[in-house]
């Protein structure tokens, strides 16, 4: 037994599939009760072996999940009352939505009132009241997405975990389903476990995100602290743009450093790995902590670049950069500076101290 408050814990987990490579590699995961958890990562990075695992449809190599402190590493599927959602909804196309609802409901033996009382209930919750006598081949992928969702909710679950379940929706109806299940978890207070490999959604709903790469969690924050202090390159590099540039460590001040480009610029950053004197270095910033300022700026922390690029996003524009030996930057600028800046121009840019975050 575990003196953990988690409503799920994962101890020392691995996952292999052909005895040689690890999918997931010694995961220990607390998900907390009532939280809005996302396993982000790209492709093949172990985030869906995860849920797999927790769902019971894959069993760990070694370690342990628990439920509530009891194991439930051996317990079969159908008897974790888990909720779930899939991209590509799993409805029944030969039942009405009502009766795709209550599917979970009808395997239980519930009765037939308190069956029609919780996926009228269920319904309702996903705004979709009126639509319970239509077949899921009369409805938009977003009004399936909805009834599936209903589905995984009817029967009260205390976990719904869900992998990709927007991911066949375009841009819009995506957004605005996100903003939806947010609200829903919000009035419900439900554990959800959601998987994606789209940064901005995980962003947008979650309480806490849990970054995968190569089977092992990288970072796990809440949102705005995994944005704005990540903890080594690659959450930096996988959440949110990124500018980077490389350079030498030349004074270490233990949480702070200073550095030097390939052009002998000097530019001082938070020393996030602890990177000593000499050491080789990318120094990271995102693009709208970069202010375009004038030749005689007095702060320190600049770089001279050229504009290759004045690209217009509706809301800001954004400037790509060419600094000397250097990567391409990408910096966002106010739309009051439409018109005032084009290709082949020289700007001094300031990189704030404090948001220039140096990785070994």
């Amino acid at each position: 037994m575990t003196t953990s408050s988690a409503l799920v814990t994962f101890t020392g987990v691995q996952k292999t599939y052909d005895g040689n490579t690890l999918v997931v590699r010694d995961l220990n995961l607390e998900i907390q009760k009532g939280e809005f958890l996302s396993l982000l990562g790209p492709s093949g990075s172990g985030k869906t072996t995860t849920l797999m695992m927790l769902a019971g449809f894959e069993s760990p190599t070694s370690g342990e999940i628990a439920l509530n402190g009891v194991p439930i590493t051996r317990t079969p599927p159908h008897k974790r009352n888990f909720g779930m959602v899939f991209q590509n909804y799993a409805l029944f196309p030969h039942m009405t939505v009502a009766d795709n609802i209550a599917y979970p409901l009808t395997v239980r033996k519930l009765d037939k009132n308190e069956i029609d009382t919780k996926v009228k209930r269920a319904l309702d919750m996903v705004q979709m009241g009126h639509m319970g006598q239509r077949y899921p081949s009369q409805m938009s992928g977003g009004q399936q997405q909805r009834v599936a969702l209903a589905r995984a909710l009817v029967f009260d679950p205390q976990l719904v975990l869900m992998d990709e379940p927007l991911g066949a929706l375009d841009k819009q109806l995506r957004e605005h389903m996100q903003i939806e299940l947010k609200a829903l978890h919000r009035s419900l207070g439900v554990t959800f476990v959601y998987v994606t490999h789209d940064q901005s959604e995980a962003l947008t709903m979650s309480d806490r995100v849990a970054v995968f790469n190569e089977g092992v969690i990288q970072q796990i924050d809440q949102v705005d602290r995994l944005y704005e202090t990540p903890a080594n390159r690659f959450v930096a590099g996988f959440v949110g743009d990124n500018s980077v540039l490389d350079a030498r460590v030349i004074h270490n001040n233990g949480d702070t450093c200073e550095v030097q480009l390939a052009d002998g610029t000097h530019l001082h950053g938070v020393n996030v790995n602890h990177a000593q004197v000499g050491d080789t270095v990318q120094c990271s910033v995102r693009p709208e902590r970069i202010a375009v300022v004038d030749a005689g700026h007095s702060a320190g922390n600049r770089v001279a670049a050229t504009i290759s690029d004045v690209i217009y996003f509706g809301d800001h524009l954004r400037l790509r950069c060419q600094v000397p030996e250097q990567p391409e930057m990408s910096v966002k600028v106010p739309l009051q500076h439409l018109g005032h800046m084009q290709a082949g121009q020289t700007v001094h840019l300031h990189l704030p101290p404090t948001h220039l975050r140096v990785y070994r």
